[in-house]
């Protein structure tokens, strides 16, 4: 089964950086494995961050979604202390909500090629846009 997961920074603020957004996808990956689930496609911006996840029958999302952001939150908190006390958070890395898509229905190349153009497409309207 896949699903497509987002999860934004909590207030929407902007704390991602390159460096953060690799850290985030080694932690999530690793959590990943934990739940014999697999990380297929990660990217993100500086306010969320999109995965596409394969994962047996047998893992409950809403438990998946729980130690993706748990742990993930705890982990770069500790590493990028500074960042992340300088964006006001209160503590909180996400927001409480989350997207999750069932991908049963989309070709998985299609959603893969739509994860993988989301910064450089967000990237480029912003410059447009300046």
């Amino acid at each position: 089964m896949h699903v497509h997961l987002v999860f934004v920074t909590k207030y929407r603020r902007g704390v991602f950086n390159d460096e953060m957004l690799t850290r985030c996808e080694e932690i999530m990956r690793k959590v990943c494995e934990d739940f014999e689930a697999e990380l297929k496609e990660f990217n993100g911006e500086r306010d969320h961050v999109h995965l596409l996840v394969h994962y047996p029958p047998k893992v409950a999302v809403s438990k998946l979604v729980n130690s993706l952001k748990g742990v993930s939150a705890r982990r770069i908190r500790q590493e990028f202390t500074g960042r992340i006390n300088r964006a006001i958070m209160h503590g909180h890395l996400w927001s409480p909500s989350y997207l999750s898509a069932s991908c049963g229905g989309a070709p998985l190349a299609i959603v893969r090629q739509y994860i993988e153009q989301q910064k450089t497409s967000a990237l480029t309207c912003t410059s447009e846009q300046s």
